[in-house]
């Protein structure tokens, strides 16, 4: 099944006529950023590897639709003295949730769900008092009134399906009056991975490699770390309860869970995923292929009602799918590490993506886009 799902994708770039790599290059100075700014980033995280703050990082920066930086810096695998690689495959982890938020989205514009619609018109599960009236929308939002803490309700049956573990949400419920509340939910997303399937009639995985990586030419994107290529896969490292760095999940570990999921799961490359954040940048549009209306991006990239959480001063709200941060853009973060956010009106795309688990990476991340930013002549 491994090798059929990625000939497929492969047989199905070719005949778009399409190839990995990225963008096109070019020079800072030429799209109007600094090369001493964007160096000056990747210091930050060069030398955070050097103090042992970090492990490894891999920076990519585009505007205007040409990459003008692609860096990597630090270990894969210290270990191993593997390096980090430019095309190293990243555990995406909650930068997942953009490309199910896209994939819903399609599937409005093709009629088959609709952003107003109850979720139980499609998940019998949800037809009860505490889960009957949450919309779609409000699962993008993540406004749904759930507060389920874990990813999935364990144990998890032998054979199990997307829509079976969800269904067990839908029977829990909600505890907030859908709409009204903002409260991150993994279980949220979830169940919108199971919308996708009943609303295409196809597994989560398929409709995502020929719906969305194939027409975008991602072609190291996939949804299960069973079906990677380890030896391109980093070490995700965490802190142990004496400050010193272990191993969270290695390559040649078992899947963090035997099914496809949508909160999470997604496998990628700095040079897919920009690709990906160039077509919504785009208007939802890259390279003469359209994937999204614009009505539909504008639609996401607009602050859903009772988002906001955060002082005035430093207020992030959410869309469908992605965050809204305090500078103006537009991205999520992965809690293995990775970082990616689209600046529109600066027509900025900024990657920091790694693979380590650290109470710092935040501190690091912020102090790279700040110097990035500053960059910016016109």
């Amino acid at each position: 099944m491994e090798m059929l799902m990625r000939m497929m994708l492969a047989a199905l770039l070719g005949a778009a006529g399409l190839t990995a790599g990225g963008l096109p290059r070019a020079n800072p100075e030429d799209v109007g950023l600094s090369a001493a700014a964007l160096q000056a980033a990747v210091s930050v995280y060069q030398e955070a590897v050097e103090r042992d703050e970090h492990r490894g990082a891999v920076i990519l920066v585009a505007r205007r639709g040409k990459v003008v930086l692609h860096e990597a810096v630090g270990w894969r695998d210290e270990a191993r003295k593997e390096p980090m690689r430019k095309d190293a495959l990243f555990k995406m982890a909650s930068n997942t949730k953009p490309t199910i938020a896209t994939a819903i989205l399609m599937l409005a514009e093709e009629d088959k769900l609709e952003l107003n619609g109850l979720v139980r018109q499609h998940i019998p599960a949800f037809d009860n008092y505490r889960s009957g009236w949450i919309q779609i929308r409000h699962l993008l939002s993540h406004t749904s009134g759930f507060r389920i803490e874990p990813i999935f309700l364990l144990p998890m049956a032998p054979g199990t399906t997307l829509l079976k573990e969800v269904a067990k949400f839908g029977e829990i419920g909600a505890e907030e009056i859908p709409g009204t509340t903002y409260s991150y939910s993994n279980p949220g997303f979830n169940t919108l991975g199971a919308l996708v399937e009943k609303a295409s009639g196809m597994p989560l995985d398929q409709f995502l490699a020929q719906r969305l990586y194939a027409p975008l030419g991602m072609s190291d994107s996939l949804n299960h770390e069973s079906k990677a290529d380890r030896s391109r896969m980093s070490v995700v490292w965490k802190k142990d309860d004496h400050g010193g760095w272990v191993p969270a999940w290695k390559p040649d570990d078992e899947p963090d869970y035997p099914i496809v999921r949508a909160s999470g799961g997604m496998i990628s490359t700095a040079e897919d995923y920009v690709r990906f954040f160039q077509m919504w940048l785009n208007g939802g549009i890259l390279d003469g292929k359209r994937l999204l209306k614009e009505e539909s991006v504008k639609a996401a990239w607009t602050p859903a009602p009772n988002t906001a959480t955060g002082p005035e001063d430093a207020r992030r709200e959410y869309g469908y799918g992605f965050a809204h941060y305090p500078d103006g853009g537009w991205g999520h973060s992965g809690s293995d590490g990775t970082f990616g956010v689209a600046y529109p009106e600066d027509e900025l795309i900024v990657l920091l993506f790694g693979q380590t688990r650290s109470p710092t990476l935040g501190d690091l991340n912020s102090r790279a886009l700040a110097m990035i930013k500053a960059g910016v002549r016109d």
